[in-house]
């Protein structure tokens, strides 16, 4: 099951659910996703049961799926291809971590599918790529141990974790570098945990233009998603819509030779097997050409 939040010609969003070329959405109790996630078991399987007539998808605009209102959790050198490459790219020692390495966006940089990227050329000029599996947390927890960790899971999307190389470095800790407005763009829906299956087996790649950058597969993960989840809850309450970037693989721009950085106009595609695709374009610019 694919659910998606969709604004109409009204301008009102409402939460629904993809079937074909059609979207049902959720009665009126239901106003968003992220509600829904919050819910109780038996009261989203009624929700479900409820659903309205269809509509059509192409009537719509798709939007960001969720909008946590605390930051979104990410995991940092989780391929051990992409440690590989930055250790190389910055000419330092490759050091692999013994646990996870997180960081957080911004709930202020979510940015939704289709949805043009305003990026500032005053604030950088080294703007990267990173395609993520987004894991969805579906129920309150803490300290939750590997082999129930997916029980946890409500869903996965497609992520982009979009970089300032140049603040990320400059300012030590990643959190400025990667939490400027509109650079974690999300969707284009989150699909069921049931449809996936296996999390640790999923195609993963990135693309700009319709050119390759990035190809790998969720196995070669560092930390697998129950790993992630264990280690994040250890002591940390996690809530109904936590979302979790999970790491991105190999091919970064700052990382290639020579590097690449995303220029104005450009098209990014995250492609993860069994979601989909999220598209973005960027508008790279002065701060008054971007309209930020």
């Amino acid at each position: 099951m694919r659910y998606v939040l969709y604004s109409d010609a009204s301008g009102a969003s409402r939460p629904g659910v993809i079937e074909g070329d059609t979207i049902r959405p959720f009665g009126p109790d239901v106003a968003s996703l992220d509600a829904f996630i919050a819910l109780a078991p038996a009261a989203r399987s009624a929700a479900v049961a409820a659903l309205g007539a269809p509509i059509a998808a192409s009537s719509v605009t798709l939007l960001a799926p969720l909008m946590p209102k605390k930051n979104v959790f990410c995991v940092g050198r989780n391929y051990l291809a992409h440690a590989e490459e930055g250790a190389k790219a910055l000419g330092t020692e490759l050091k692999l971590p013994t646990v996870p390495t997180f960081f957080t966006k911004a709930p202020t940089s979510i940015a939704g599918p289709d949805e043009v990227i305003p990026l500032s050329s005053d604030l950088s000029p080294q703007y990267d790529w990173e395609a993520e599996l987004a894991v969805i947390i579906g129920t309150t927890c803490r300290d939750v141990s590997e082999a129930d960790a997916l029980d946890v899971v409500f869903g996965y999307s497609a992520l982009n974790d979009v970089t300032a190389r140049d603040l990320q470095r400059s300012h030590v800790q990643w959190f400025k570098g990667k939490s400027l407005d509109k650079t974690c763009p999300i969707g284009p829906w989150l699909v069921d945990a049931a449809d996936i299956g296996d999390p640790q087996s999923l195609e993963i790649a990135l693309r700009v233009n319709g050119v390759e950058k990035q190809h790998s597969n969720t196995s070669k993960m560092i930390f697998n998603v129950r790993q992630i989840i264990a280690s994040l809850s250890a002591g940390l309450t996690l809530e109904p819509g936590d979302i979790i970037a999970s790491g991105t693989p190999e091919g970064v721009g700052f990382a290639r030779t020579p590097p690449e950085f995303l220029k104005d106009g450009d098209v990014m595609e995250v492609d993860i097997e069994k979601i989909g695709i999220l598209r973005n374009a960027v508008k790279i610019g002065s701060l008054a050409a971007v309209g930020r």
